[in-house]
């Protein structure tokens, strides 16, 4: 969800979220360390689509037709088992993943004008974050004790609107999946 630090998290940018609770215990230190969304508030999570639509578009008919794109689609189950990299960054993997990634197809289906991760990305890749920005000798410590750590698994029943108010990153509403 960052940016490259929380400095860079504009007032007004929205995102949506799965809260990861049961990963809080395993990676908070981490997270709090060496992830920029950590430090501004965000809890560990995976990102279904940021940025959303800025929050003053985000009025109730846009949380009416959340709610609908999101009640179509069931609770699911989540395992994370395993660590993945790309450059710089350290994240948990989320399997399986398909459920996550027809969230984010159904809502920039809904809004087309929000693309993952403004479009700089062609592929939608699920994960939570760890680390980013770090070196890989830094990465590999934490990857070490993550090892016995794992595997845990999270029930997914719901995703998050989140706002940056300018300082932190503030839940805004939340909207229930379907069963």
């Amino acid at each position: 969800m960052a940016d490259g630090s929380t400095s860079t998290f504009q007032a007004g940018r929205t995102g949506l979220i799965v809260r990861i609770p049961e990963a809080e215990p395993t990676v908070r230190r981490w997270r709090e360390r060496f992830d920029p969304s950590a430090q501004a508030g965000v809890p560990a999570h995976t990102t279904v689509l940021f940025p959303f639509l800025d929050e003053s578009r985000t009025d109730a008919l846009v949380h009416s037709a959340l709610a609908d794109v999101l009640c179509s689609h069931p609770a699911f189950d989540l395992r994370f088992e395993r660590c993945g990299r790309l450059p710089e960054v350290l994240y948990l993997i989320p399997e399986p993943d398909t459920q996550l990634r027809q969230l984010t197809e159904a809502i920039v289906d809904r809004w087309p004008e929000a693309p993952p991760y403004g479009g700089r990305f062609t592929e939608i890749v699920p994960h939570l974050t760890i680390a980013q920005g770090q070196e890989d000798t830094v990465l590999e410590e934490i990857e070490a004790d993550l090892a016995d750590k794992l595997p845990f698994t999270s029930h997914v029943s719901s995703v998050e609107l989140i706002v940056h108010d300018g300082v932190k990153w503030q839940e805004r509403a939340s909207f229930t999946l379907g069963e």
